[in-house]
C-alpha cells in the first residue's frame, strides 16, 4: 500500500516543478507570452480543419494548456491542438457529427490516463526513428491538403484528404481562388521572412493581420471565422449513452494512442534541446489524459504535447512551467478582450499558417538521411508516411513498426552464425568422426530452422560437439530447437555433447528440455578439452565394438 501511495505521489504536481521559479519568473512569462502569440492562429486553424470550429481550439489551447502544463511530466511541454489530432478528428466529425468530439476527448483523456498510471510511458522508445519521421512526413502532407478546401472556398466533400483537395479545386471560382491565395502568399512571406529579419517577430500573426484589414478595407469575397463567443463556457457533461459510446470506442483508442505518442515524442525532443530538467513519462500521460478530459468537459478537443509550440517556449527562454501556464492564460485573455477582431481573419490566413507550419514538419535531412542508409529503414520510412496519408495514423504506426521489425529480425537472423570447426592440436585416430559444431550469436525463432537443418544436415560422424560459449541471446523457440537437434541426432545414433552453457541460459535450457535429450547427464562439459576427451573415448569404444 505505501508503495502504491509513493508512485502516485510521483504522478501529482510537486514543489520542485517551480525549483529556481525565484531566477526565471520573468523570462517564463515573456516565453509564455511569445507562445500564446505563435499558438492563437495555430489553434483557431487546427479547430477549424478539426471541424470542431475555432472555438473549440481557442478553449482546447486554454484549458488543456493550462492543466497539461501543471499535471504534465515536463517543465516545459506545451499543449493543445495539433495537426495530428486533427487529421484523426476530421473523420470523426464527418462520420458522428461535431457533438462526438467532446465525448471522444474524455473517453481518449481517460484512456491516456490509466495508461500513465500503468507505467506505460516509455513504450514510445520502441516506435524506430524512421518510423517517427514517416509518421510525421505523413501528417504534414494532410495538413496541407486538409487547407485546399478552405483556399478555395469550398466545403470538404470526401474524408479522404487527397479526393476532397482534388475535388475542391475542381469546383472553385477562378476569384476566390485569386483572392485566397494572394492570402496565403502574404502569410507565406510574413513567417518565412520576417523571422529572418528579427527572430522575436511572429510571422505568422503579422501575417494574419495584414491580411484581415487588406479584408476589411477592400471588398474581397474571402469567408472569414465569423463570431467567437467573448467567455468560456461552463464545464458540463456532453451527452453519453451505450451506443454512442460504444460506436465510438474505437476512435478513441486511436486518440489516446495518438496523444500518448505525440506527447512523449515532443518531451523527448524538448529534452534533446536544452537542459529543461528531468521528465517523467508516466506523469506526462497523466497529465496529458487529464487535460484531455478538462478540454472535453468544456466543449473543447483532445490535446497533446505541440513540438513546434514546444520549441517556441524553449527557445523564448522557459524554464518552467509557468511559462506554458502563461501560454495558457495569454490566450485566455484574447478570448475576453479580442473575441469580435479575432472573428474577422479570413480563413485563408489560416490555411497560410497551417500551409507553412505543415511543410514545416518535413524534415528533409531527416528523409534524406533514412532513405540512403539502409533498404530496411527507407521502407519503413516510406511505407509509413503512404499509409499515414490513405488510411489511418494509428494504422501506420503499427505497419511501419511490423517493417522496421521484421527487417530488424532479418538482419538480426543473419547475424547468427554456425560453423563446424577443426579439432586443434595433435590428430588422433578417428577424430574425423567427431564433429566441433559453434553456435555463436542470437538464437531464437527467425533463426531457429536455419540452425536445425545446418547441425542435423552434418553426417559420417559419431559424436556432435555443441559449443556454446558463444550463444548470445536464446528464446524458446531457439531452447526448443537445441533440444530438437540433440533428439534427432541421438536418434541417428550420433552421441550429443555440450560444452560451454551460459549461467544464464541454464534454467531455460532446463525448463525446455534442452538438457533432458541428451543421452547421459555427464555430456555437459565446461571446458572444451573435456569434451574432446569424451568424444574420443566415444569414438574408440565405437571402433572397438565394430573390430569384435
Amino acid at each position: 500500500m505505501n508503495r502504491a501511495w509513493e508512485y502516485a505521489r510521483t504522478l501529482l504536481p510537486q514543489r520542485s516543478d517551480y525549483a529556481g521559479l525565484g531566477r526565471s519568473w520573468r523570462g517564463d512569462l515573456l516565453a509564455g507570452l511569445t507562445v500564446g502569440i505563435v499558438a492563437l492562429p495555430l489553434a483557431l486553424g487546427f479547430g477549424i480543419s478539426s471541424g470542431a470550429g475555432a472555438q473549440a481550439g481557442l478553449v482546447t489551447a486554454i484549458v488543456a494548456g493550462f492543466l497539461a502544463a501543471v499535471f504534465g511530466g515536463s517543465n516545459v511541454q506545451v499543449s493543445g491542438p495539433t495537426g495530428a489530432m486533427v487529421v484523426v478528428l476530421a473523420p470523426i466529425v464527418a462520420t458522428h457529427g461535431i457533438e462526438a468530439v467532446a465525448l471522444v476527448s474524455l473517453m481518449g483523456g481517460v484512456i491516456v490516463l490509466v495508461a500513465g498510471m500503468l507505467r506505460l510511458g516509455r513504450t514510445v522508445s520502441f516506435i524506430p526513428w524512421p518510423v517517427i519521421e514517416g509518421f510525421t512526413l505523413g501528417i504534414g502532407v494532410i495538413i496541407f491538403l486538409q487547407q485546399i478546401p478552405s483556399v478555395a472556398g469550398r466545403t470538404p466533400e470526401h474524408t479522404n484528404v487527397v479526393v476532397a483537395a482534388y475535388r475542391a479545386l475542381a469546383a472553385a471560382e477562378p476569384v476566390y481562388l485569386l483572392w485566397s491565395l494572394g492570402a496565403v502568399a502574404i502569410v507565406a512571406a510574413c513567417m518565412i521572412g520576417l523571422p529572418r529579419i528579427h527572430s522575436g517577430i511572429p510571422g505568422s500573426l503579422v501575417g494574419i493581420v495584414v491580411v484581415t484589414v487588406i479584408a476589411l478595407v477592400l471588398p474581397t469575397p474571402l469567408a472569414v471565422i465569423g463570431e467567437l463567443p467573448s467567455a468560456i463556457t461552463a464545464p458540463r457533461l456532453p451527452a453519453i449513452d451505450a451506443a454512442t459510446a460504444a460506436s465510438l470506442l474505437l476512435p478513441a483508442v486511436t486518440v489516446a494512442a495518438l496523444a500518448g505518442i505525440e506527447s512523449l515524442l515532443s518531451v523527448r525532443v524538448a529534452a534533446s534541446m536544452g537542459d529543461t530538467g528531468r521528465y517523467d513519462p508516466d506523469r506526462e500521460l497523466v497529465g496529458q489524459g487529464i487535460a484531455s478530459i478538462g478540454a472535453g468537459l468544456f466543449g473543447g478537443m483532445p490535446a497533446t504535447g505541440a513540438i513546434a509550440r514546444t520549441a517556441v517556449n524553449l527557445r523564448a527562454g522557459a524554464r518552467t512551467r509557468v511559462a506554458s501556464s502563461a501560454h495558457a492564460v495569454v490566450l485566455l485573455l484574447i478570448v475576453l478582450v479580442a473575441a469580435a477582431p479575432v472573428g474577422a481573419v479570413p480563413l485563408a490566413a489560416l490555411a497560410g499558417v497551417l500551409m507553412v507550419t505543415a511543410s514545416r514538419m518535413v524534415n528533409r535531412r531527416a528523409a534524406r538521411s533514412i532513405l540512403f542508409s539502409t533498404r530496411a529503414d527507407a521502407a519503413a520510412y516510406v511505407v509509413t508516411a503512404v499509409v499515414t496519408i490513405s488510411v489511418d495514423l494509428i494504422v501506420a504506426v503499427i505497419i511501419g513498426i511490423v517493417v522496421a521489425g521484421f527487417f530488424a529480425l532479418r538482419s538480426l537472423s543473419r547475424s547468427t552464425g554456425v560453423r563446424r570447426e577443426q579439432i586443434r592440436g595433435a590428430r588422433e585416430p578417428g577424430d574425423d568422426r567427431i564433429a566441433l559444431v559453434r553456435i555463436r550469436g542470437p538464437l531464437f525463432f527467425a533463426a531457429a530452422d536455419r540452425v536445425l537443418e545446418a547441425v542435423t544436415g552434418i553426417d559420417d560422424v559419431s559424436v556432435v560437439v555443441l559449443q556454446m560459449s558463444q550463444l548470445e541471446l536464446v528464446d524458446a523457440t531457439g531452447a526448443h530447437t537445441l533440444s530438437e537437434i540433440v533428439q534427432r541426432l541421438e536418434a541417428r545414433g550420433v552421441t550429443v555433447l555440450i560444452k560451454g552453457v551460459r549461467p544464464g541460459h541454464s534454467s531455460l535450457f532446463e525448463t525446455i528440455g534442452v538438457l533432458g535429450s541428451l543421452r547421459h547427464h555427464r555430456h555437459l562439459f565446461l571446458e572444451l578439452d573435456d569434451a574432446l576427451a569424451h568424444a574420443r573415448s566415444h569414438v574408440r569404444r565405437e571402433r572397438e565394438s565394430a573390430t569384435e
